[in-house]
């Protein structure tokens, strides 16, 4: 590497690392002096009396019991139906400026800033839980979030996120956390958004408003990978020794010099995982150095070096050592914890504001004692060195070492009376913040564990110690709505992935039984039956078929509507016989002409057409047998699901009959969304309509469920028609362009790809609003649509 850039980059950290050393300092004098006493004394004295309410004010509102805080829509509706929930939502947001984008409350146009997104978010919050039954309303919802991005006209980039997102997620390995991965980068693109919007103008207009949104989704995704790969995964135990190095230097050399390395050669068990992160990165960097300006770039390397350099130092402290200095503890944490803030504004490429960058400076301290503090047995525990932790150690027998958690009332008091000048409304926030850390840790550790905590960190003037705990334990309405979306995040990230892996444990479970139940055995009389059909039809069944149908049949049939998984086995046959055969017709050289079906030859291929064309009819027939075998129900209910499945059988041949007929034809969207539903959508709806018939439910549930069939049906085939295009042979078990050399029409080649995938999360979108619409909350489909969306075959 060039000498000089080194030389340079040496330079400008040493330059931050003075900037640092007099911040610290400056609260190094005030901690020893105790100047901090007194001025918070007083401040508190003056808060409480908006947060410790008495006798009468408790008796007057014991009807309305308090929600857990963790309990997202019931504590948004108890703070609503207590008058409370404009003051919650006044200092959330207000904390949210102050902290994310850096302003001074006393400002009156952040005043006026701060009034408008309460009251939007009021609106939301209280429509979203008064609509809410069941968890049908649900904001971080795939659904809820692209009917958003609609709105803003960014349909494209939230398409292109959500793919990355499930990426990102499928490839953190173990030994780090999946959940806390997505819901960094979420954060940190929300921050990103937020900066981007504060920085249009009021007549901004709807154009460019979307294409700036666009961008910031971009940048904040880019500029949020950092995290999971850079940070977290140089903290975990993921990465040897010597491949850690080999990475840091990397990342080094990336910022010095502006440029991204090749990897090289890497090897050891996590090649592939570097090499996927390798790839990712390097788009990141490309696409931020792209966005810069040419008078923000310098700045962007310089923050970015700053940043990555002060978590390297301390990233290789070691808490067996006994000899850190005060400075050599604080100074790296005072410079990465604002120049992680600042760099967003350089990332963006915003102007320079002086008053942002040196708020921001001395504020990024406060957030990461306040972190550090409600993580540090966790970080004790990996033997992470923190000022908490290092103290804990260290102690007793290093009287010279800083208390951390005087240090934090410090850098309060310095934060409220010397960088925000004494501001009310400052001092209100500040606060609340930092009673409700404590409260919560109090609540995750357990008294005990906190009365331990905080006789070990007591500020040594008892009298200020008491009012701290006095605070804690009787101060109310310091919740925040920030914490609120966090927990409520992680648990919808949790929950989620525990629904997926049962979905996909249900999935694999019913369709290993159903593969096991689909073999025609032949008769013991063949003499009037062609032994080969049976044998085609048993080819054909034996291909690597994903049995969606039947596994939709089974589980709305047994789950969903209680019936015996032994009566419905002919059902769950009959299914899956009348999918093969249209495959079978759908593969022939009058019509679709394929050679690859399930990783395999075609049938026709194998046996031939007449065959083929038989072994289709027959395994129609069976299917009609199969039904008529269900003799564990009302006849009239089995009765009506045969002539049910009569008709949809004679609808997907008016579909097929309509595919072939539109071949080299031009064709409306309307003309192939119908053409997709008789083709696909009938079957899903039939997997859902036929358990409903035999479990006798009503016509405004089946109704219900037919349009969600509809639109995962046409979902699917969008999803069918992109796969062709962009698939890959081996994943697919059948080659990729087929509809291009048959000249069929598909929604690409009628909306374009980008115009196929929007088209495809209108249609998602559709039927998760149907599901909205049934009686009962069905997860399971939920998570099919999920997959009809994301799948790769």
């Amino acid at each position: 590497m060039n000498k000089e850039l080194i030389k340079n980059a040496d330079a400008c950290y040493r330059l931050a690392e003075q900037k640092a050393a007099q911040y610290y300092q400056s609260l190094y004098e005030q901690v020893m002096q105790k100047t901090y006493v007194p001025i918070l004394t007083e401040d508190i004295q003056f808060w409480k009396h908006n947060h410790i309410h008495h006798s009468f004010v408790s008796f007057f509102s014991r009807g309305k019991r308090k929600a857990g805080s963790r309990d997202y829509h019931n504590y948004i509706q108890w703070l609503n139906c207590t008058g409370k929930l404009d003051s919650y939502l006044d200092r959330s947001i207000s904390y949210i400026f102050l902290r994310d984008l850096g302003k001074a409350l006393d400002s009156p146009d952040t005043q006026t800033r701060v009034r408008r997104v309460v009251d939007s978010l009021k609106t939301h919050l209280t429509h979203s839980t008064a609509t809410d039954r069941r968890g049908k309303t649900e904001m971080f919802s795939m659904a809820g979030v692209y009917r958003k991005a609609q709105k803003e006209g960014i349909e494209s980039a939230m398409i292109w996120v959500m793919d990355k997102l499930k990426t990102v997620s499928s490839n953190i390995p173990k030994g780090m956390d999946a959940e806390q991965a997505q819901r960094k980068l979420i954060k940190i693109m929300a921050g990103v958004i937020m900066h981007v919007v504060d920085e249009m103008g009021d007549d901004i207009s709807p154009e460019e408003r979307s294409q700036k949104l666009d961008e910031a989704i971009r940048l904040g995704y880019f500029y949020g990978l950092t995290y999971p790969f850079i940070d977290d995964l140089l903290d975990a135990k993921i990465l040897s020794e010597k491949e850690k190095r080999q990475y840091a230097d990397l990342i080094r050399t990336t910022l010095i010099t502006g440029s991204v390395p090749e990897l090289g050669e890497w090897t050891g068990k996590n090649s592939d995982l570097i090499r996927y992160i390798h790839s990712e990165l390097r788009d990141a960097f490309e696409y931020m150095k792209a966005y810069q300006r040419p008078e923000t770039r310098k700045k962007f390397y310089e923050q970015s070096y700053v940043f990555f350099h002060s978590q390297e130092v301390d990233r290789v402290k070691d808490l067996s050592n006994a000899n850190y200095t005060n400075e050599e503890l604080y100074i790296p944490i005072i410079l990465k914890s604002s120049s992680s803030r600042l760099i967003v504004r350089s990332v963006i490429s915003a102007s320079w504001d002086e008053g942002f960058d040196n708020r921001t400076f001395f504020y990024g301290i406060y957030n990461q004692l306040a972190d550090d503090f409600a993580d540090m047995f966790d970080d004790m525990k990996d033997g992470a060195v923190t000022p908490y932790t290092y103290y804990m150690k260290y102690h007793d027998k290093r009287p010279d070492l800083i208390n951390p958690f005087e240090l934090y009332w410090t850098v309060i008091s310095h934060l409220i009376h010397n960088v925000y000048h004494s501001d009310t409304k400052t001092c209100e926030v500040i606060l609340d913040r930092a009673i409700n850390g404590l409260k919560r840790f109090k609540e995750r550790m357990g008294i005990k564990k906190y009365n331990e905590v905080m006789a070990l960190f007591a500020p040594e003037n008892p009298d200020f110690n008491h009012v701290i705990k006095k605070m804690v334990q009787k101060a109310d309405d310091v919740d925040f709505f920030d914490k609120l979306l966090r927990d409520h995040m992680l648990t919808i990230l949790k929950n989620e992935r525990k629904e997926r892996e049962d979905f996909l444990d249900t999935i694999e479970t019913v369709r290993n039984q159903i593969n096991s139940i689909l073999h025609i055995s032949k008769a013991d009389d063949v003499s009037l039956m062609n032994e080969s059909i049976i044998d085609a039809a048993n080819y054909s069944l034996e291909g690597d078929g994903k049995r969606l149908r039947p596994i939709m049949t089974w589980v709305m049939g047994v789950d969903i509507y209680g019936l015996e998984s032994s009566a419905i086995v002919p059902l769950l046959r009959s299914l899956e016989y009348m999918h093969t055969a249209s495959l079978i017709f759908d593969d022939l050289p009058s019509q679709d002409n394929a050679s690859i079906r399930r990783g395999r030859q075609t049938l026709h291929q194998v046996y031939s057409i007449a065959i083929a064309e038989l072994t289709g009819l027959f395994l129609t027939q069976k299917a009609t047998y199969e039904q008529a075998s269900l003799d564990q129900f009302d006849a009239k209910s089995v009765l009506n699901l045969i002539q049910y499945s009569a008709q949809m059988t004679e609808d997907m041949c008016k579909g097929q009959a309509m595919d072939l007929d539109s071949k080299g034809k031009q064709l409306t969207l309307e003309q192939l969304n119908m053409r997709s539903f008789y083709k696909t959508g009938i079957a899903f709806e039939a997997s859902l309509i036929m358990p409903a018939i035999l479990a006798q439910a009503n016509e405004l549930e089946m109704e219900a469920l037919k349009k969600f069939a509809r639109h995962a049906g046409i979902a699917f085939q969008i999803k069918d028609d992109l796969l062709d295009v962009e698939g890959d042979l081996n994943v697919l078990g059948k080659p990729i362009g087929k509809d291009a050399e048959n000249n069929n029409k598909t929604f690409v080649s009628i909306l374009g790809a980008d115009g196929a995938r929007k088209a495809m999360w209108e249609h998602y979108c559709l039927a998760m609003e149907a599901m909205q619409e049934m009686p009962r909350k069905i997860t399971f489909l939920k998570h099919l649509l999920n997959y009809i969306v994301n799948r790769d075959h």
